[in-house]
């Protein structure tokens, strides 16, 4: 059997997509330990109300919840520490820099598995006012209006 390269989604954070503007996005490793992994398998991950902040030159991944796994007995981890996130020394500068400026923050968009590995999807974003969240939905509903009536037209 082969294995397989694409990278498979685990959980995401779609209400990020609704609350910023995602300016750039970055792929990132996470230091986990053996039952945080088992879990995340089981799909037991919620990233609500999670943001990363650059401490010390370190990348911390905050509030990500992930379940205790069932059989991790005494050696189980605690549900909501704080993860360290890997990567390129150079990356981690320049969003330090970047998040530096004024309204700019950093999230974590989505988890996904990469050749076995669980990577974290990082976006770079600013915070949507009531009125872009307002048009943002407008434009949605008129592109899915289009395309019913596309596809309406296309019948016949």
């Amino acid at each position: 059997m082969a294995k397989q390269n694409s990278p498979s989604l685990i959980a995401d954070n779609r209400k990020a997509r609704h609350d910023y503007h995602i300016h750039e996005t970055y792929e990132a490793g996470i230091a986990l330990t053996g039952t945080e992994i088992k879990s995340i398998r089981q799909g037991k991950l919620n990233l609500k109300d999670s943001f990363i902040r650059i401490h010390n030159g370190e990348m911390l991944l905050m509030g990500v919840h992930i379940s205790p796994y069932e059989q991790g007995n005494r050696f189980n981890h605690e549900p909501e520490r704080t993860r360290k996130l890997l990567m390129h020394r150079k990356e981690i500068d320049k969003l330090f820099g970047q998040v530096k400026e004024k309204g700019f923050s950093l999230i974590p968009l989505n988890f996904h598995f990469s050749r076995g590995y669980v990577k974290v999807t990082v976006g770079l974003v600013t915070g949507k006012k009531n009125y872009d969240k307002r048009q943002d939905m407008a434009e949605r509903d008129a592109k899915r209006d289009i395309a019913k009536r596309l596809k309406e037209q296309q019948k016949y």
